[in-house]
């Protein structure tokens, strides 16, 4: 069984940064690529920033030069670093890992999700 616990979610006002973390536990073999996805009320659910294991970074358009995406593999731990949030940024941040499990069983594993709200 696998588990994605994400952390650092919170209230800030503009301007302002936080970090988000998500730790993957369980019967991982292997985690491929990871990334942080976000769904605010009323919208589809959006890839914010993704990296592969060999530290390969994607990110949305409306968060480059803003966030950034980070991991420790010895850890199955993925970062992002969000830095002059805006309010538009007010959503639900999901972590996500596409890995393997030591029963050689693969899929797309997903958090509960942490509240980013930023407001003043």
């Amino acid at each position: 069984q696998v588990q994605l616990v994400e952390s650092g979610g919170g209230l800030v006002q503009p301007g302002g940064s936080l970090r988000l973390s998500c730790a993957a536990s369980g019967s991982i073999y292997t985690i491929n690529d990871m990334g942080w996805y976000r769904q605010a009320p009323g919208k589809q659910r959006e890839l914010v920033a993704a990296i592969t294991r060999g530290g390969r970074r994607n990110y949305a358009d409306s968060v480059k030069d803003r966030f950034a995406i980070s991991r420790d593999n010895a850890k199955n731990t993925v970062y992002l670093q969000m830095n002059s949030l805006e309010p538009e940024d007010t959503a639900v941040y999901y972590c996500n890992a596409v890995l393997t499990e030591w029963n050689l069983r693969s899929g797309d594993y997903w958090g509960q999700g942490t509240q980013v709200t930023v407001s003043s």
